[in-house]
């Protein structure tokens, strides 16, 4: 392995159907006034709404709620539940629900004591927060971002059409705890828990497509994309089998949680393409990785083949016997697309509600970063857009 790192997680798991029995002891090592963020109203439906406010009114919490936290979670919302959680003057955020709400609530963490427009200061400027942040705990019901054990936090400006991330370095800004219990991603249609599926699995791929060395980092990736692609195809038959979801659920949060970024460059283009579609058509975010990364895979190819052919053999066991490394390169995208067809995943951005004429925006709205194998001009990017239309 290359480089020094420093590696420090603070977020505290339970994991499993008993869970939620832990809040309890997690609540009462914080202060009176709780905000409960979550999102369209679907904990209501499934009994985790009335689990987890009992919790709150035993513990004697006086609480606020921001609802309705949608999936790419806008500056507009942001700034609604600001003004909500100053009002209440909250000692303590609890977010019920997937990435989004999730991330939200980080954003939420980091801006109510700050005087500054948080777009500005966090999504422009990048900038760390220099102000008292809250501290935020969750209880996951969607896996595939990995927010429930990171720093990050993204957040979309419709009008300005941009979908903008920041990874917070100070690790306060992780959650303090999160519960994970399975059962609670089995009520997710197809659609959802697809997305977030290829979401971890990208995740893992932005971290492994970069570096030449022989890196511990790149063994854990390879093992948690197999039990991704396992897992994966037993859920997608049997949504409730139990050993599949909380699988997946693991697996998206060691996929995402700094840990096998150790030693590497990391690359994340595929993120940011991703993004900058999301920005434009407000599509499921896995759904807009999912169309945008074999254009750029295929694009890139040459330029990090050894890793390329490496992906092939190990993850998708492509025998090499009789074929060039770029034949080997091309036959494991080409298992990944039959994969991700198997799933139902969108593989081009027209099925998303992207247009030709949405290029410009496209383009305009992707961030340019350096640590993969191949750092891309402008007129790369609108030929990649174009092959992933």
């Amino acid at each position: 392995m290359l480089g020094n790192f420093t590696y420090c997680n603070p977020t505290k798991l339970y994991f499993g159907k008993d869970a939620l029995q832990n809040l309890p002891a997690e609540l009462a090592k914080y202060g009176k006034k709780v905000v409960l963020v979550y999102g369209s109203g679907s904990i209501k439906k499934n009994g985790i709404y009335d689990a987890v406010t009992k919790i709150l009114a035993e513990a004697g919490k006086d609480v606020a709620e921001i609802a309705g936290v949608m999936s790419n979670p806008t500056i507009h919302k942001l700034r609604e539940g600001i003004a909500i959680a100053r009002k209440h003057g909250a000692d303590f955020i609890l977010a019920v629900g997937g990435g989004s709400v999730i991330d939200y609530s980080k954003a939420l963490s980091v801006s109510v004591n700050c005087d500054e427009d948080p777009w500005e200061k966090y999504f422009v400027r990048f900038e760390e927060p220099t102000c008292e942040t809250i501290p935020v705990g969750t209880v996951l019901t969607m896996v595939g971002t990995g927010s429930e054990m990171n720093a990050g936090a993204v957040i979309t400006y419709p009008e300005k059409k941009l979908k903008m991330g920041k990874v917070f370095a100070d690790e306060k800004i992780m959650p303090r705890f999160s519960i994970l219990n399975p059962v609670y991603t089995m009520t997710l249609p197809k659609y959802q828990m697809v997305a977030g599926i290829y979401d971890i699995f990208n995740h893992i791929c932005e971290q492994y497509f970069s570096g030449t060395d022989d890196n511990t980092s790149d063994y854990l990736a390879e093992g948690l994309m197999r039990n991704v692609v396992e897992a994966s195809r037993t859920a997608v038959k049997n949504p409730q089998d139990y050993e599949a979801r909380s699988n997946l659920m693991w697996d998206a949060t060691w996929a995402l949680n700094t840990l096998i970024a150790k030693g590497k460059s990391t690359d994340w283009m595929v993120h940011m393409l991703g993004q900058a579609a999301g920005g434009v058509t407000n599509a499921t975010h896995g759904m807009t990785l999912a169309a945008v990364s074999l254009p750029y895979y295929r694009f890139i190819l040459k330029d990090g083949l050894p890793k390329f052919v490496r992906f092939a053999k190990v993850v998708w066991d492509v025998r090499p016997e009789g074929k060039t490394d770029e034949e080997i390169a091309k036959e494991g995208l080409e298992k990944m697309e039959d994969w991700m067809q198997q799933l139902g995943l969108v593989l081009h951005l027209k099925d998303l509600g992207a247009t030709e004429d949405m290029l410009d925006d496209l383009v305009n709205g992707t961030l340019i970063l350096t640590g993969g194998y191949r750092v891309l001009t402008k007129e790369e990017i609108r030929e990649i857009f174009r092959r992933a239309m």
